[in-house]
């Protein structure tokens, strides 16, 4: 399994190591100070004997290469910060075909909304769906009814809601 920080990090950690093992401290000094197992110690050790520097040097990485770069990732997730109207859609609602769509247009790449809509989820972004609203829904008529109607009605029903028994 891949030790956790980025490839510069790792990198300096078999340097240090390396350095420490030519200072004279044993491998097993070496691998308690850093958290590694001392046989691992012993592996960067002999592969700087055999190659040089360059030996420590981190491995390309594993896999495909990523369709967004790490400032693109960053762009598309600030759009959905923002409004689909702003980016010229209908509604206001996002949907992985639009995001999709977007990032076709401004990157060049494509992507399944299938897929789009996994990658969302894994950077939290779920499908968010709007509070459904009547069109001809009034919010003065409904202030004004709970305030003049309201204490009226509650008042004949001896204070009862339409709930409870």
């Amino acid at each position: 399994m891949r030790s956790k920080g980025t490839a510069a990090e790792l990198e300096a950690r078999r340097r240090l190591a390396v350095l420490r093992v030519s200072e004279g401290w044993t491998r097993a000094e070496v691998a308690a100070f850093l958290g590694v197992h001392r046989e691992t110690v012993g592996e960067w050790v002999r592969a700087h004997a055999a190659g040089g520097q360059k030996a420590l040097a981190p491995k390309p990485h594993p896999g495909r290469t990523p369709f967004l770069t790490a400032d693109q990732e960053k762009r598309v997730l600030g759009w959905l910060t923002e409004s689909p109207t702003k980016h010229g859609f209908r509604t206001d609602l996002w949907t992985a075909k639009q995001v999709a769509e977007l990032i076709r247009t401004k990157f060049g790449v494509a992507f399944h909304p299938n897929y789009l809509r996994e990658w969302l989820t894994k950077r939290n972004h779920t499908p968010q769906k709007p509070a459904r609203r009547a069109k001809q829904r009034n919010p003065e008529a409904i202030a004004a009814w709970l305030k003049q109607d309201w204490p009226r009605i509650k008042k004949r029903s001896g204070g009862r809601t339409p709930t409870s028994s």
